[in-house]
């Protein structure tokens, strides 16, 4: 299909840097950030394994993991009609219908939706913020992606291990003032931390971002890995981080 039939007014389309993948973006709603290509980086998947992503967006994360890896097929679920409209539209572009499907709907049904242990691994990149904590940005797009306005981390954390098959993964970003929120209620829907990855913006900055690899009636016994440094120097990206991004 030809690109100008695929977008609307404001879109764009960018390049991913990645098995020659683009995707639509409006940067009037909302584009996709490093959270999202370094979760993308930090997720195993298998060949063969089937993909879940709560919470999708603009599908940067199936899209990714797509080019990544050789999954077999990757559904990422979206409650916002236009997001998931342009997420699919961008699966058009890169003709990996095959691939990806992108499905409109609430992701606290997403077990009702797609049944229990369905997929063997899921992935997320939630709104952070709780719905009371901070200014709300007006623009809805940007709110539900931002504050937890229609999920919560539970919500999440719950159709997680639903929807994941026995020993299936879940890989989540999220921020480290958090954790310990995160790890208790892990535990609590029966996903047990197996990896934790601090990212840093320097050597000596606090961390920002937290990436986490929780498995599904796993044992008690965590890994902590080295931290990841995103800066080597100011406005230089280290080595590792351009190689997660294809550069």
């Amino acid at each position: 299909m030809r690109e100008e039939k695929l977008l609307r007014p404001g879109e764009r389309i960018d390049d991913l840097m990645r098995s020659h993948f683009r995707i639509i973006q409006n940067p009037e709603k909302f584009c996709f950030g490093m959270d999202a290509v370094l979760l993308s980086g930090f997720a195993r998947v298998k060949r063969g394994e089937k993909v879940l992503d709560l919470g999708t967006g603009t599908g940067i994360l199936p899209l990714l993991l797509a080019a990544k890896t050789e999954g077999e097929h990757f559904t990422g679920i979206e409650i916002q009609p236009d997001m998931a409209d342009m997420a699919g539209r961008s699966v058009l572009l890169n003709e990996v219908e095959d691939r990806i499907d992108i499905v409109c709907g609430d992701l606290r049904q997403s077990s009702a939706r797609f049944g229990k242990a369905a997929f063997d691994v899921v992935v997320s990149n939630p709104p952070y913020m709780k719905e009371s904590h901070g200014l709300k940005n007006p623009d809805d797009a940007k709110a539900t992606a931002r504050h937890e306005v229609r999920c919560t981390l539970e919500d999440v954390i719950r159709e997680a291990s639903d929807t994941l098959r026995s020993g299936g993964r879940f890989y989540l970003v999220h921020r480290p003032r958090r954790l310990t929120e995160i790890f208790c209620c892990l535990r609590e829907h029966r996903l047990e931390p197996k990896q934790l990855r601090m990212v840093h913006s320097r050597p000596d900055s606090e961390a920002n971002m937290v990436l986490i690899e929780a498995v599904r009636g796993g044992g008690a016994w965590l890994k902590v890995l080295p931290p990841l440094i995103v800066y080597r120097e100011p406005g230089i990206y280290n080595e590792e981080i351009r190689t997660i991004y294809g550069y």
